[in-house]
């Protein structure tokens, strides 16, 4: 059985200040923006934390939004912040730069609201083999979804934010299927492509759009 993600990661830094998760949602997809999410959990509150907090891959939608709700708990005092970078900024810097403009947005947004109430940032702890650049130290955690908590928290929170936000320009843009794609390559989405063009949340950048647009 894979092990659960915990609070160690988080407590070697906890007592010098707020331990931040960082994670991303979307670098793969054609179409839409590329969201991060930053989150605190409140070491207070860690007994609060849902029981099935884990990587959001690993997890249906219908419990994403269960520990969704239980995370964003006013009762409990965790924090958040959740930025998009759309997909005209993804064309021209780069997913990777995008992403990592999208985890930087997200941190100052929450280093904001701890700000507020007092508390500083001790230290970030982001999802993948590569961090980038803060104005606090921070950690790349390989699989870190499925080691820390506050990561996993944020992976939970910017998977169901960008979901609910393609769900949104799937009303405007019916054809795709993007409530259920969420703007990934699927063959629904590819027909509706060649079917009905190109929108301006596409990806122009990425290979697969590139060659539909220069095919058209």
């Amino acid at each position: 059985m894979t092990a659960a993600p915990d609070y160690q990661h988080e407590a070697r830094f906890s007592q010098s200040g707020a331990v931040i998760g960082v994670d991303e949602a979307g670098r793969g997809p054609w179409a839409g923006p590329v969201t991060a999410s930053a989150f605190w959990i409140n070491s207070a509150q860690i007994a609060n934390v849902p029981a099935l907090l884990t990587d959001s891959k690993k997890l249906s939608k219908a419990k994403h939004q269960t520990i969704r709700a239980e995370l964003t708990a006013a009762e409990y005092g965790h924090h958040f912040a959740i930025q998009h970078v759309s997909s005209v900024t993804i064309d021209e810097i780069g997913i990777l730069q995008a992403t990592f403009l999208a985890m930087q947005q997200a941190v100052v947004s929450l280093a904001g609201q701890l700000g507020n109430s007092g508390i500083q940032i001790a230290h970030i702890l982001v999802d993948g083999n590569l961090c980038p650049v803060f104005d606090w130290p921070a950690s790349p955690i390989i699989k870190g979804d499925s080691k820390s908590l506050s990561i996993a928290a944020a992976s939970i929170m910017a998977k169901t934010e960008r979901d609910g936000l393609m769900q949104s320009l799937g009303r405007e843009y019916p054809h795709y299927g993007w409530h259920k794609n969420a703007g990934y390559g699927t063959a629904e989405h590819q027909d509706a492509m060649r079917q009905s063009g190109i929108t301006p949340y596409h990806r122009k950048s990425f290979l697969p759009v590139k060659r539909m647009i220069q095919s058209a």
